[in-house]
């Protein structure tokens, strides 16, 4: 079969090359075309647009780049029209990928007797319409053929409140992390050497954002707050796949720290002994390591950000970890309560001797239980083939 995936950042690129492996263990004649990253090129077939060219975040991002992400959704359109996929696999991205969705939708509507009919569309880590923009579950229910889910929450507020059945696979996270921890003590000394980092000196992780506004925007003040702790720490960043390890040199500069290239977040996590993160999939890869945390998201205008958070969001909290405990198990600081002075405070209680760090620990244990250990993309490749063929 063919199968047409669109993947928007970093994270929708790991977790759809993994389920492109698995499905091509259960069907040899797959083939593939995407919008996407260098895994999903690792795994074969065709990269149409690189995710570098697609990951705008802010309305003012969005706007300057207005033509190249137009340019870039008519590419796709066209491209799922002349390529004739057996089916679209949208990859979390809802701005991008419920577009591309509704194209699809209005073709099989205008064009049902057609020799190609229009493909199936599939959306594998649904978009989370649970914390905000809750009425694209009329666009869902419209456009979307089949959707796959990796959050277990995700059940209640699909099936129980807005009625849509949906398939919960497992979260892929989860499997990623306990596949890496089993293998990471290969190569860790290498590790640790090729980055000049000490063997002795713990460390604290910084994951700052996948994007370069994330950066700009929550990076400077991290720093700030980890500045006394050099002496006894080391800080490293995590570098992002999207952005060039050029662009972090004016934040770094004055600061004792270091920046690894791409591909060495978990790396870093098997090492850290504490970590600042920028809210995402980060966050529950940082739990799932085992590493205390505190989430840190700054906003513009942060008093007027802080009070359309609570009007707006429908969900308590921001971080996945929190979401899926349902309690807080990690601080965030986010909008008004993010400052050089509450990151430095909050690292302090989940450094080693700090108040919050064992009960953050035990609650991880929790989260990791909650999520379970069933394989997410071997699930989904599985479901998927059955439907298709049913079809």
């Amino acid at each position: 079969m063919r199968y047409y995936l669109i993947a928007g950042e970093a994270s929708g690129d790991l977790h759809a090359s993994r389920l492109m492996r698995s499905l091509k263990q259960r069907d040899p004649e797959a083939t593939f075309r995407f919008f996407g990253g260098d895994l999903m090129a690792a795994e074969g077939g065709t990269l149409v647009k690189h995710y570098r060219e697609l990951a705008y975040m802010g309305f003012v991002p969005v706007l300057l780049h207005l033509p190249t992400i137009l340019r870039n959704m008519k590419r796709c359109k066209e491209d799922i029209r002349e390529w004739q996929p057996d089916v679209v696999i949208l990859v979390d991205y809802p701005g991008f990928n419920l577009k591309i969705a509704k194209y699809v939708h209005k073709q099989r509507v205008a064009s049902p007797l057609t020799p190609h009919p229009s493909p199936k569309v599939y959306y594998y880590i649904s978009p989370k319409i649970w914390a905000w923009k809750e009425y694209r579950i009329k666009n869902i229910k419209r456009d979307i053929d089949e959707l796959f889910s990796i959050l277990p929450f995700e059940v209640e507020f699909f099936e129980g409140k807005h009625h849509y059945p949906i398939h919960y696979v497992g979260n892929p996270t989860a499997e990623e992390v306990r596949a890496f921890k089993e293998k990471a003590m290969i190569g860790n000394d290498d590790f640790l050497r090729h980055n000049v980092l000490s063997p002795t000196k713990p460390i604290i992780a910084i994951l700052c954002g996948s994007r370069q506004q994330e950066v700009k925007d929550n990076l400077p003040a991290m720093l700030e707050a980890t500045d006394t702790l050099t002496d006894s720490y080391q800080i490293v960043i995590a570098g992002a796949p999207a952005i060039e390890h050029e662009f972090y040199a004016p934040f770094t500069r004055g600061h004792q720290v270091s920046v690894l290239y791409p591909g060495s977040t978990y790396q870093l996590l098997y090492n850290a002994t504490a970590a600042l993160v920028t809210s995402g999939t980060a966050t529950l890869e940082t739990a799932l390591f085992g590493v205390p945390q505190v989430v840190c998201y700054a906003t513009p205008m942060k008093q007027l950000i802080g009070l359309l958070r609570r009007m707006v969001l429908k969900v308590k909290y921001v971080s996945l970890v929190n979401l899926v405990a349902d309690h807080e198990v990690v601080k965030e600081l986010v909008a008004e309560t993010f400052s050089v002075e509450n990151i430095r405070k909050e690292l302090e209680n989940i450094l080693p001797g700090g108040s919050r760090r064992q009960k953050m620990l035990d609650d991880y244990e929790k989260v990791n239980h909650i999520l379970g250990n069933s394989l997410a993309p071997d699930n989904a490749a599985r479901l998927m083939i059955e439907l298709l063929k049913k079809e």
